[in-house]
């Protein structure tokens, strides 16, 4: 890796962008991704051996993925065609491919076909691509800020590698912050780039825009340096990375529901506090609450369904912010309650059960009788009513089809209020076995 000085030599023009002014020169002076560029890592083998594969590009904004594709292509000596899904359609397609074969029959150059936001093609626009990978006209590069795995055909995807391009840490992102404010000659405090470094959340791109923001409010103050509270009152702090239903969206979620699940109070507070940051619907978040009550804590404390409940209709007649601190104590609640998938568990093996089996009929025993025809052919006959019997239980009586075994789909845990189910349901069953005379 070369030293942080020799890193982002300006290249661009002087009123172009900071960010493709201090754009990498070689594959070499790439910030961050040492997972797939350092000693022994997949593109650096890659490179070494001199041959270069299809691949996907998967990452967040601002972490080299376009950047990354240039110079691959610069490295192997390739033609390199760029588009964006966003604006290209068949037409831009054909021009690619009649470009790439000129490429190869005129000159004798390989080409990299990059594909910016992959994800944005339809089923037949990335299925165009498919022969011309297949016969080695172009490597093809996709760039995607989206899961591929639901973004991108399953053909393509076979013939792709995929490689996760992780947000820059804050060490690298202050290498680009450094290089950036000496660009620009702004002298700054380790504390200011400190700043700028964790505004910039991830994204390198983000950072040097920053860096700009700050080294363009300092000359026109007329300062020669910038320290922290003057960054502090220049920079607008963007939200968290987040992306309303893409990816990051659901990973948060998932991390939300896991740690109510896993009972770690903080660890929850701290995931609806970042989906907030970011934009998430707090009605998304009472609902998914719901679901957690119903789903994790379940009759192991069936208060916890009425908090979550109430803490939506709270939310719904004081809103934000108010109305988060009814969402924020319940999260806090159904982490803190017992745990039970019972319920959960028992209603999908009656579904999946349900789905697969034939249509039993109603014994004609627990069938209604309203009418004198209905009486007559038997329904409801022998039917023993529950309250009329010892302990208001029907003892040995069977409630499901003629012939089914009890499938015993509800199994309660020893946790919280369905340990005493558990204990009532035993009592029960043992009275089942208990001789019995005529009713």
């Amino acid at each position: 890796m070369t030293e942080a000085r020799d890193l982002f030599t300006p290249t661009g023009e002087a009123s172009a962008p900071l960010a493709e002014r201090l754009r990498p020169r070689r594959v070499e002076d790439v910030v961050g991704q040492r997972h797939l560029l350092g000693e022994g890592r997949p593109l650096a083998v890659a490179l070494e051996s001199g041959r270069l594969h299809s691949m996907i590009l998967w990452g967040p904004p601002g972490v080299g993925k376009t950047t990354l594709a240039r110079l691959l292509a610069q490295a192997f000596g390739a033609e390199f065609i760029a588009l964006s899904a966003v604006l290209a359609g068949v037409k831009e397609i054909r021009e690619a491919v009649d470009r790439a074969r000129l490429a190869r029959e005129a000159h004798g150059r390989a080409t990299i076909l990059f594909v910016d936001e992959v994800h944005r093609f339809n089923k037949a626009q990335q299925d165009a691509f498919l022969p011309h990978v297949e016969s080695g006209l172009f490597t093809f590069i996709g760039a995607t800020t989206e899961n591929p795995s639901f973004e991108v055909n399953g053909a393509l995807l076979s013939r792709a590698q995929v490689y996760v391009l992780e947000p820059l840490g804050l060490e690298d992102l202050d290498r680009l912050v450094v290089r950036g404010f000496e660009a620009e000659g702004i002298d700054v405090t380790e504390e200011a780039r400190g700043r700028v470094a964790e505004y910039a959340d991830g994204d390198g791109r983000r950072a040097l825009n920053l860096v700009e923001q700050v080294a363009s409010a300092a000359r026109a103050a007329a300062r020669r340096g910038a320290d922290a509270p003057f960054v502090e009152g220049v920079v607008t702090r963007a939200g968290r990375r987040f992306d309303k239903g893409g990816e990051n969206f659901y990973d948060q979620i998932s991390a939300l529901h896991k740690s109510v699940r896993g009972s770690d109070p903080d660890a929850a507070l701290y995931w609806m506090a970042r989906m907030l940051d970011g934009g998430a619907d707090p009605r998304y978040l009472a609902r998914r609450m719901v679901r957690m009550a119903s789903e994790d804590v379940g009759l192991a404390d069936p208060r916890a369904l009425e908090i979550a409940t109430r803490a939506a209709e709270v939310y719904e007649r004081l809103g934000s912010p108010e109305g988060e601190l009814a969402l924020a104590e319940c999260v806090v609640y159904l982490a803190v309650a017992p745990k039970s998938n019972a319920v959960y568990v028992a209603w999908g093996e009656a579904r999946r059960f349900v789905s697969t089996d034939a249509s039993r009929p109603v014994p004609l025993r627990l069938r209604n009788a309203p009418t004198r025809l209905m009486k007559e052919l038997g329904y409801g006959k022998d039917y023993r009513y529950a309250h009329d019997e010892e302990g208001g239980y029907a003892a040995g009586e069977s409630y499901l089809p003629d012939g089914m075994q009890p499938p015993g789909w509800y199994r309660p845990t020893d946790r919280g209020l369905e340990a005493k189910i558990r204990d009532k349901l035993a009592w029960l069953r043992s009275r089942d076995k208990e001789p019995r005379g005529d009713s």
